[in-house]
């Protein structure tokens, strides 16, 4: 899929120089380096978000993006990359969908916020509750963090507890202190507020009814992914359901993820296990932003009006209803029914997964790049000889995937992909799992790294 602008004639050219020079280690960014240098001196971390840091890319090879159409886009330095993960998962129906941008368009013109609610926040309200319809009620934010806190927050109020039980083997949940400090980067966090989160295990209800036993009558709520790289095992999401019943817990399911790319109607319409309160973010603005709490009237009525309890402050934001916003939701949500967005995600991401592993196989490294999760949201693993997890080999599989105009931090799908796109990524891998095999065969990847090691998002000191 071509997709070069014209105010980019000159794209392909000198991404195809930069790519010749792969192989010789002289592959480099020096306009994205540049601007990076411009990004940090401006910017804590040099991105708005930690997952987008240079630190997550290999030394002085952190693209700065100009533009994207679909599932490609163009950095500063004219490269051309097909594109996974796109937008941290947000955008899963390719840049500057056109069915999204008409919507928006249509909005721009209406006026975007008023001081009183627009007819778009209940239109969009019944879109979202006929898509998800295993919620009753439904208030939009910006980012998945508020919608999360603001579930916990609830939770709280509704059993009058103090602490959250959430799931430590899933990475994120929040930027808010009682998710941030259990963290190695809790700087700024009382203890006070750390202590009264507590974690459990995906996959063990036997774990979790103890954690349950050990703090009776204090967690209000269950937090978790109803499913992350693993499926979860049969029967234990409705084994959750029934220890948050037994105990008058709250069960949160973090549907950031899995919202859309697991079904329409999320993991739990997959699953067929219902929350009594559920969050959604990333993929339900394609890339505008737009979050969703969700969940039982019962609980979501407490942030309201039309209740005889104490009031919770559960949302308020000054741009959570953004007309614009709300009518990319509407498309988003539009899209993905008519035209059965999530079947297409598991086909393309079915495709990628069965090339990447002959790739790797056929390389001599099927053992060392393994690919976890569904089809619809794979991510990859590196291992060392010792077939432990290496950001070593992460960093010279992820440099030689951008040499050959993959950029991948995951293998994340959009809707966007076309089959020669996979077939190309599936190329570029094989190349990579060339060097890759050397450098296990050195025992050593360094001479392949071109500088440090890219580095955890979350570690204590920078």
């Amino acid at each position: 899929m071509d997709t070069e602008s014209p105010e980019r004639s000159d794209s392909a050219a000198a991404a195809a120089t930069a790519r010749a020079t792969a192989d010789s280690g002289e592959f480099s960014l020096p306009r994205s380096r540049a601007a990076n240098e411009r990004l940090h001196a401006l910017i804590p971390g040099g991105a708005h978000t930690y997952a987008k840091g240079d630190d997550q890319y290999p030394a002085d090879l952190a693209p700065v993006i100009s533009h994207g159409h679909g599932a490609h886009v163009w950095d500063l330095d004219g490269n051309r990359y097909i594109e996974y993960g796109s937008g941290l998962r947000s955008v899963s129906l390719g840049h500057a969908h056109p069915r999204v941008l008409e919507a928006v368009r249509r909005e721009l013109d209406r006026g975007s916020n008023f001081v009183r609610p627009s007819v778009v926040e209940v239109e969009a309200a019944e879109r979202f509750l006929a898509t998800v319809p295993t919620a009753e009620m439904v208030k939009f934010a910006k980012n998945g963090s508020d919608a999360t806190t603001a579930a916990v927050r609830l939770a709280r109020a509704a059993t009058g507890r103090p602490r959250v039980a959430l799931c430590g083997d899933h990475p994120f949940f929040s930027v808010d202190d009682w998710f941030i400090g259990t963290t190695p980067m809790s700087a700024g966090v009382p203890a006070a507020t750390a202590d009264l989160t507590v974690t459990f295990p995906y996959g063990d209800l036997a774990a979790t009814q103890e954690l349950l036993t050990r703090y009776r009558d204090e967690i209000a709520c269950l937090v978790l992914e109803p499913a992350s790289h693993t499926e979860p095992p049969p029967g234990y999401l409705a084994g959750l359901r029934e220890l948050a019943d037994r105990h008058g817990c709250v069960l949160v399911f973090d549907e950031m993820i899995t919202g859309f790319r697991w079904s329409e109607a999320g993991a739990q319409g997959l699953y067929g296990v219902v929350p009594d309160l559920s969050t959604f973010g990333k993929a339900l603005g394609n890339g505008f932003a737009v979050s969703a709490l969700a969940g039982r009237r019962e609980l979501m009525e407490r942030g309201g009006l039309r209740h005889p309890g104490d009031r919770v402050f559960l949302l308020s934001t000054t741009h959570g209803a953004e007309t614009h916003a709300l009518s990319a939701a509407q498309a988003v949500l539009t899209t993905y029914v008519e035209e059965g967005i999530t079947a297409r995600l598991h086909v393309l991401g079915e495709r990628l997964a069965a090339g990447v592993r002959e790739a790797a196989a056929s390389a001599g490294v099927g053992d060392h790049l393994v690919l976890r999760g569904r089809a619809s949201n794979l991510v990859f693993a590196t291992l060392d000889e010792n077939r432990q997890p290496s950001q070593q080999y992460r960093t010279l599989f992820l440099r030689h995937l951008l040499a050959g105009g993959v950029l991948a931090p995951s293998f994340v799908v959009s809707s966007a992909l076309d089959e020669a796109d996979i077939d190309r990524t599936v190329e570029v891998v094989a190349r990579a799992c060339a060097v890759y095999r050397k450098a296990l065969d050195a025992a050593d990847p360094t001479p392949w790294l071109g500088g440090r090691p890219v580095r955890p998002v979350f570690r204590r000191s920078a």
